[in-house]
């Protein structure tokens, strides 16, 4: 795969090596977007059908990405924590443990907090402070599973280091016990393959705004069978049997549309926001997320090694995908000198704890990482002086 750059609207003199923070718009996603806006100027034009046929095509085309072969399953959210609502409000238990990784993203912690009052219990499952960080992090996350384990809610990558979590073992081990996998797929699908025939989720909730290269207040969910018949956070008309008839909205219905369609947020045929996100998906299955991986290999390969050998502390490559990655400083240099260094040189990261969070993409060349080396090894530089 060759660098994308041309497809964007960057400017050369940053290096934009923080797609884990938000993605940069395609210029065919922004064309998208001003189209959508345009529309409006004509609203005779946009038929009862226009509020339907884009996203049952943005559900075909999601669908395809994370290889799911329901595209029912898929809705539009307007966000992480909206998508896990229902799945908080809907977990098939009234008790027992839930599992949630240390310093996960708050919009996948909230949500379950609230189960602490019905007598739920919130476990938080740490990394050891080793070498091997990402390997005992994930055999602790299995081994804390037991008969008492309802849910584990996790990312495929931790948010601030890129971490990987090996979703096949803890989905069998969550068989064993009869417990549910909610997956934050927010930092990983668009940029890291993802299977559901394959992780087996029972809940897969992704904002659009990052590696789906979509707008902001936008995302997908996918839910699996055990939400068949739960209760959605918001009744509107739009989910409902037979909302496409809008000579008989009147007509009120109990019942709503097929599978998952109960759980998408009102108004979700957003004329703007939804052709904005399906042109980027489109463009990701395209270029297939498996080659984003190796193209973001091959591009911070060498970078990898200078940077070891200055110093910081990466993650093994087995432990941690390549399209988000963490470096932890060594103990001469402070995040302030790392941040600073940073903003001399124009290159965009993000500072997550301990972790300076690196997180290229397709839009990122060989004279990004040259940067990115320099404003890392002037701190270690000046403190030689």
């Amino acid at each position: 795969m060759k660098c994308q750059r041309q497809k964007f609207n960057l400017q050369r003199k940053h290096a934009y090596l923080n797609c884990a923070y938000m993605s940069p718009l395609m210029k065919k996603v922004e064309k998208a977007g001003i189209q959508g806006i345009k529309r409006k100027r004509k609203p005779f034009h946009i038929s009862a059908s226009d509020f339907f046929e884009d996203t049952e095509d943005l559900r075909k085309k999601y669908s395809q990405l994370i290889d799911c072969p329901e595209p029912k399953r898929v809705v539009v959210i307007p966000s992480v924590s909206y998508g896990l609502a229902n799945v908080v409000n809907n977990i098939p238990f009234t008790d027992g443990e839930i599992l949630l990784c240390d310093e996960q993203f708050p919009s996948n912690v909230y949500p379950w907090l609230r189960l602490k009052e019905s007598g739920f219990q919130i476990k938080t499952i740490s990394p050891t402070d080793s070498e091997n960080r990402g390997e005992s992090w994930n055999d602790k996350i299995i081994q804390s599973i037991n008969e008492n384990t309802r849910v584990v809610s996790i990312g495929h990558v931790h948010w601030s280091d890129g971490t990987l979590f090996n979703l096949e073992q803890i989905r069998a081990r969550l068989d064993e016990v009869g417990g549910l996998l909610i997956i934050d797929g927010t930092q990983s699908v668009g940029a890291l393959p993802f299977s559901v025939k394959k992780f087996r989720p029972d809940a897969l909730i992704c904002a659009g705004y990052k590696w789906l290269m979509g707008p902001y207040s936008i995302g997908l969910a996918y839910y699996g069978s055990a939400f068949d018949n739960g209760k959605p956070v918001e009744e509107n008309w739009i989910n409902r049997l037979d909302s496409e008839n809008f000579s008989e909205l009147i007509n009120y219905q109990e019942s709503y549309h097929e599978v998952s369609l109960r759980y998408e947020v009102g108004e979700h045929s957003n004329f703007i926001l939804v052709p904005m996100l399906l042109n980027a998906i489109k463009q990701l299955n395209a270029w297939q997320p498996a080659n984003i991986q190796e193209y973001t290999r091959e591009l911070m390969l060498d970078a990898i090694n200078e940077i070891q050998e200055l110093g910081y502390v990466l993650e093994s490559e087995k432990f941690r995908a390549n399209h988000l990655f963490g470096v932890r400083l060594p103990k001469k240099i402070d995040i302030e000198q790392i941040n600073r260094s940073f903003k001399t040189n124009r290159v965009s990261v993000s500072l997550r704890g301990d972790a300076v969070r690196i997180s290229p993409n397709v839009y990122n060349d060989e004279m990004d990482v040259r940067k990115l080396l320099k404003a890392l090894k002037e701190p270690i530089f000046a403190s030689k002086h």
